[in-house]
């Protein structure tokens, strides 16, 4: 039996829920009847074991699951009839003191349930609609990258395929050096601070800045002592703020030999007939895939701040602490996967609060504005979604199949169609401003990485 609703704030709730307690025993009674059938004991054959030795072995377990699916269907039954949307989950406490009624058991479930979405007036809204573009010069940029990532290195001075390098025989930046070295603190080796054949590129930033302004300049066979100071930050706690002497000794330095861009560098890009035309038409096609993703990001971003503008709701909490759970496990999956112990690291739920506060307002507000103006993503809709992600690999087939062999990841697929379709709606009703973003900004500079 459940109470009448209880209004405890603008979204809080609570139901008494009672049930007889001779229902509840009668019950418990049943299930340990059954149960004690696969009992097994010392002395006693399965299903021959007393029923008080059940009891006392099984009787706490199987009231708690009594009364927990009591509790629920009760609970279930009493939000439907009332009408109500719970969200989160319910806190279930028992009655106890004056507020027991004899002979029954009886619990508290206290509860939020989902607000009313108020949606403003779109019409008044700014909204920046960001665009960028594909010009020669990032094709350029990017065939430079792809050409260092490609990069391959001679011996400074033995002739080659490629030449000798040049006649400058000392080691400068981008050159790949072998070098011994050791290093001591108050005239004492410490650990890590010796190598032999050591093989580094200059000016990557693999080494301390000192350090690989020591070797620059260095001819094979030539050797340099000089001290180095560690930042009171450096990784290495033994060392940090410490300054040390090394001393270096250049074994060898190869230079850089970038391919050319010819018929053999697209073929290794996958041009198979080599043509340098489809190779950059290939090359625009993704950069131009890479700025659609980013811009179109970007423009979602600034119609979902415009939403938690004009959009009025309260915020469920339970919602919110259900997020903030999801949000630190997510950490921690990535703090595994990075090889941390994320076990020893403690995180505070204020790192996630408002993140999660956000994105709880949003879902809200999203589902509101879909449900309000049949925003549903389409079957075609989703079909053309996974067939644009498809495009980008070298087998758009094995993608589909992925995709479409999978319930939960098109539902993904779904989800990122809806918020596109919310944000088409809102740029239609909304003040777009159309804002031109640099290449290299929207990129974050990537593009010269």
């Amino acid at each position: 039996m459940a109470t009448a609703v209880e209004t405890l704030s603008k979204l809080e709730r609570r139901i008494t829920l009672s049930f007889p307690l001779a229902d509840v025993q009668a019950e418990v009674e049943k299930r340990l009847k059954v149960r004690a059938r696969t009992v097994k004991a010392p002395g006693f054959r399965t299903g021959k074991v007393p029923m008080k030795m059940v009891a006392a072995q099984y009787g706490y377990q199987v009231e708690s699951e009594v009364l927990n699916d009591k509790i629920g269907q009760s609970f279930s039954e009493a939000v439907t009839e009332s009408n109500l949307r719970v969200a989160g989950y319910p806190d279930i406490q028992p009655k106890s003191g004056d507020a027991a009624v004899e002979g029954t058991v009886a619990f508290d479930a206290t509860f939020e349930v989902y607000p009313e979405v108020v949606i403003g007036d779109l019409s008044g809204v700014d909204v920046e609609k960001t665009q960028s573009a594909v010009s020669d010069a990032e094709i350029d940029k990017t065939v430079d990258i792809l050409r260092k990532q490609r990069v391959h290195y001679h011996v400074k001075g033995e002739q080659s395929a490629h030449g000798d390098g040049g006649g400058d025989l000392t080691a400068k930046n981008g050159d790949r050096v072998t070098i011994d070295f050791v290093g001591k603190i108050d005239g004492v080796e410490f650990q890590g601070g010796k190598a032999d054949a050591y093989p580094f590129v200059l000016g990557e930033g693999r080494m301390l800045p000192e350090f690989e302004a020591a070797v620059v300049g260095l001819k094979v066979g030539e050797a340099k002592t000089f001290p180095l100071p560690f930042p009171a930050d450096y990784h290495g706690k033994d060392v940090a703020g410490k300054t040390a002497e090394f001393t270096v000794t250049l074994k060898q330095i190869e230079w850089p030999h970038m391919p050319e861009v010819d018929a053999e560098f697209a073929k290794s890009l996958g041009i198979e007939d080599g043509d340098l035309g489809k190779m950059r038409e290939d090359i625009k096609k993704n950069l131009e895939r890479e700025v659609s993703s980013r811009v179109k990001a970007k423009t979602k971003d600034s119609v979902m701040d415009a939403l938690i503008k004009i959009c009025e709701l309260e915020v469920p909490k339970a919602l919110i602490d259900q997020d903030v759970e999801r949000l630190a496990e997510m950490t921690r999956q990535d703090m595994a996967q990075r090889g941390m112990n994320s076990k020893e690291i403690e995180l505070p739920k204020e790192l996630f609060k408002a993140q999660a506060e956000r994105r709880v307002r949003l879902g809200l507000i999203l589902a509101e504005v879909v449900k309000q103006n049949k925003l549903e993503a389409t079957p075609e809709q989703v079909k053309a979604q996974v067939e644009d992600f498809a495009q980008s690999y070298e087998d758009p087939q094995q993608v589909l199949k992925y995709y479409f062999s999978d319930r939960s990841r098109l539902a993904e697929v779904e989800a990122l169609v809806l918020e596109e379709n919310v944000v088409n709606y809102v740029l239609g009703k909304s003040k777009v401003t159309e804002k031109s973003v640099a290449f290299d900004e929207l990129m974050g500079n990537n593009a010269q990485a």
